[in-house]
Parts: structure tokens; C-alpha cells; sequence
């Protein structure tokens, strides 16, 4: 009788994945942990300063999430690392959620986010990781596009062990606990830095030319993960704070303003180290030079906005860039914080207004005044008002275009700044993944109306109240 080993939950694989991915980015850039020291000590500060907030994230279960919640962000370079990127995150319980044209902002990329998608499973571990596929075809070159199109051909991003337990646990529903250490060790080398380039330095430099960003996706043996992000419950304390820290934080958080109901999602980084990087000679040596590509990132996270609070949101967001476009290097910070600031007052700032208007995504669940019955009232909003049901914002749990490509941008300067046309393409980014993606809005949806019809099917189980 063959006894089966216990497989380990996908749950479990990414939890563990997610922590060595944070150990080998700490060692690889010491101001990682710096980052994390302070975002601790910030978040620890604002819970005890505000006791409704800390108990609010106690009763949605979500309080423990938030020192072990990253998210990561790779840029891969063709279609079949970007399918086997898919399969590998699946192992780990990481599904593809969303679609993102950043060419709209003059960088050569599709993406998605790979993340988990169920409550439970947000809770258990949240890391998700942006993936972006390159472009080759908005690089107007043709010589190069065919020369890049060749270097990427050539590489093979993944280890031998990270395909074959891929594999395995496709073919065997899972994978054993000796089985997934293998794998999630395997599976790291594929987002190790490289200081040695697959390019000669001038193959670089032409590729650099067109854009920084074809550079450090071409030149390299694989995907370095450029960034690891914490979530913070103050950005703006933690932005103020990192220069006392030796952290030169980029000019402006990226996303909304300041607000007392946080939205969607701010972001902001400290800038791309450049580092000692080995290219080839063409003599079978090595020539010194650099290359810049690594950064740090840290986030606020706030409620999933309806299709009409996003459009709300995105409308407010091109009024002010408008009136103040910010500048990389942080000349005209002030001066597009106000004009921010003050668009954005046309955007609600209280929960009962977010909710009413149909600009936010909530849960729902039952207060204590609901446990002595509910007599005969069925109405959804009558209870609400009368204190039977509450409602809680519903964490926005993916990424901003626009915040993704200025974090990409301010660490390309204001000169490396190329123009594209946009160009999005979700049909074709679908075929090279081997999927299709998680309509985020639909995904939200789907969480809201659960909540709500559990609560009206639980006071419908209860005695009237007499």
C-alpha cells in the first residue's frame, strides 16, 4: 500500500516564498531593511495613535496581515517566460487579476498582478507580485527589435528544478512539504540580482537609448526583482521620515491626495541605486560599467472604488496633472500637493458618502444590536441605518497604472521619458500568459454582494424580535 505524502497548501508555499523572497532582498539591498524598520515603526505609531482604526482592522481580521503584507514586481521579456511565470505562480495559489497598459505613460509594457484571491487567502499570506511582458514591438528599431527579440530567445530564466516541480505538483495536485522547500528555493533564483550582463556594452547602451527599461529587461541573465513594497498606515509619515533614515524618497507620493478615508492606492519609493554591473567584452572577458534598476517602494492601501469612482478618481487625477504636472525632481512638489489636495475635494471623504454614492466597494456583517432579531424589516439600507448591519471598506488589493508608471518613471529621470503611442492590447497579453485575467470590478463586486446577502440570510434565520 503506497502511503501519500501531505501536500502543502498553496497558501503555505507562498507565505514561505514570500519570506525568502524578503531575506534575499534584504541582503541584496541593505536599504530594504531600513525601509521595513521604519514602515514598523510608523504603523506601530499610528495604531496606537488612532485605537478605532486598530480596532476595525482587529475585527475585520485583517490587523496581522499588515506587517507581512509586499508585493514585488518583475519584467519579463517574452511570451513563454511570461506563461511559465503563470504555472509557477499557481503553485503558489497566485492568480492573474487585471490588465495594465503602461505604454499610455511611455513605458514599453503590458502587465498584470499575480495575487491570491480569496479572503481567506489574502489573510493568510497577500503577496502578489507585478509582472510585466516588454513590448518589443513599440520599439521603433527594427534592427534592435530583432537583435533583442534574439538575446531574449536565448535565455532561459528558469531552473531546471523550478520546470520539473512545476510540473509535479500540476500533475499530483500539489506538492510535498520536502517537495515545496525545493521548489521555492528553485523558483528564487529566477529573481536573484546578476551583476554579470548576456550583452556587450555597447549592445547595452543601444538598447539603454531606447529606452532604460528595454536595457534591464534584455541585458540580464533573468527577471532581478526590482522592488519589494511594504504597506504602511501613514505614508506620508514614512516619506517625511526617510531622508533621517539615509533614504532619498522620491519627490511626490504617487496616487491621491492625503484623505481621512484612504482610496485605492498611494505609492512611493526611495530611488534606484545604480550598481557595478560586468559586461561582455567580445573576447571572452568582462568590462566594467553600471546599471540602475533596483529600488525600494512602500504603499497605503484604501477602499476598491465601482467603475464609477475609479472614473471619478481618474478624471480628478488628469484635471490636476493639468494644472501641475510633477516633476522628477521634485522643483514643483508644493505647488502640485495643493493643486491635488484641492481637486480632489470633489472626491467624498467619509464612509457613508462613498457607500451611498456607489464610489467604494464595502462588506458587510452584522452588529450586535442584530443578535435580538430583526422583526420584519427586509429593506437592506433600513438596517443599515437602523444599526443591524455595518459595513467595513473592502481593501483595494491591486495597482495603479499611472502610480506604477510614475514610480517607474522617477527612477528614470526626467530625460529617459519616451513617448509611445498607447497601445493596449489585452486579447494578446491573454494568448502569451494562457489565461485570462480577473476583472478586478467584477472580482470586488462579487466579495460586496456575498457579504450582504449573508448577513440578510442570517437575520432571516433569526426570531423576530418582539
Amino acid at each position: 500500500m503506497t502511503i501519500m505524502a501531505a501536500k502543502v497548501s498553496p497558501d503555505d508555499i507562498r507565505a514561505r516564498f514570500s519570506s525568502a523572497m524578503s531575506a534575499m532582498y534584504r541582503d541584496e539591498v541593505p536599504a530594504y531593511g531600513t525601509l521595513m524598520d521604519l514602515v514598523a515603526r510608523v504603523n506601530d505609531e499610528t495604531l496606537a495613535a488612532q485605537p478605532e482604526l486598530k480596532a476595525r482592522l482587529d475585527a475585520t481580521d485583517t490587523l496581522e496581515r499588515i506587517s507581512e503584507e509586499r508585493h514585488g514586481a518583475i519584467r519579463l521579456g517574452t511570451a513563454e517566460e511570461l506563461a511559465t511565470m503563470r504555472r509557477i505562480f499557481a503553485v503558489m495559489g497566485m492568480w492573474p487579476v487585471g490588465y495594465y497598459d503602461l505604454s499610455t505613460a511611455g513605458v514599453p509594457v503590458h502587465s498584470t498582478a499575480f495575487r491570491p484571491v480569496g479572503e481567506g487567502a489574502l489573510k493568510r499570506n497577500p503577496f502578489r507580485v507585478f509582472t510585466s511582458l516588454l513590448r518589443l514591438d513599440l520599439i521603433g528599431d527594427e534592427g534592435l527589435r530583432a537583435e533583442a527579440s534574439a538575446i531574449l530567445a536565448r535565455r532561459q530564466i528558469f531552473t531546471p528544478g523550478a520546470v520539473a516541480l512545476t510540473e509535479k505538483a500540476e500533475r499530483d495536485g500539489g506538492l510535498s512539504h520536502e517537495d515545496a522547500a525545493r521548489f521555492v528555493s528553485e523558483v528564487l533564483e529566477t529573481f536573484r540580482w546578476h551583476d554579470k550582463a548576456n550583452v556587450e556594452l555597447s549592445m547595452y547602451r543601444r538598447l539603454h537609448d531606447a529606452h532604460r527599461l528595454i536595457a534591464d529587461v534584455v541585458s540580464f541573465k533573468g527577471p532581478h526583482i526590482n522592488h519589494l513594497t511594504p504597506r504602511t498606515l501613514d505614508i506620508d509619515k514614512v516619506q517625511s521620515r526617510m531622508p533621517a533614515f539615509g533614504i532619498a524618497p522620491k519627490a511626490v507620493v504617487e496616487g491621491p491626495p492625503t484623505r481621512k478615508c484612504p482610496i485605492l492606492l498611494r505609492q512611493t519609493s526611495f530611488k534606484a541605486l545604480e550598481e557595478p554591473v560586468a559586461f561582455r567584452d567580445g573576447d571572452g572577458g568582462w568590462q566594467a560599467g553600471t546599471h540602475t534598476a533596483r529600488f525600494g517602494e512602500i504603499e497605503q492601501r484604501g477602499v476598491a472604488l465601482t467603475p464609477k469612482g475609479r472614473a471619478l478618481y481618474d478624471k480628478l487625477l488628469d484635471d490636476t496633472r493639468r494644472l501641475v504636472r510633477p516633476a522628477a525632481d521634485g522643483s514643483n512638489v508644493d505647488a502640485y500637493k495643493a493643486a491635488l489636495a484641492g481637486v480632489f475635494k470633489s472626491f467624498p471623504d467619509d464612509w457613508a458618502t462613498i457607500r451611498s454614492r456607489r464610489l467604494g466597494y464595502f462588506s458587510y456583517s452584522l452588529t450586535e444590536k442584530s443578535v435580538n432579531g430583526v422583526s420584519s424589516i427586509s429593506d437592506p439600507e433600513v438596517l443599515i441605518a437602523e444599526g443591524y448591519i455595518c459595513f467595513d471598506p473592502i481593501v483595494y488589493e491591486d495597482f495603479l497604472p499611472v502610480s506604477a508608471a510614475g514610480i517607474f518613471q522617477s527612477n528614470l529621470g526626467d530625460g529617459a521619458q519616451q513617448e509611445f503611442t498607447a497601445s493596449p492590447n489585452q486579447k494578446r497579453f491573454e494568448v502569451e500568459l494562457g489565461a485570462e485575467v480577473l476583472n478586478e470590478f467584477d472580482h470586488y463586486a462579487g466579495i460586496e454582494k456575498a457579504s450582504l446577502e449573508a448577513c440578510l440570510a442570517a437575520l432571516a434565520r433569526q426570531p423576530a424580535a418582539e
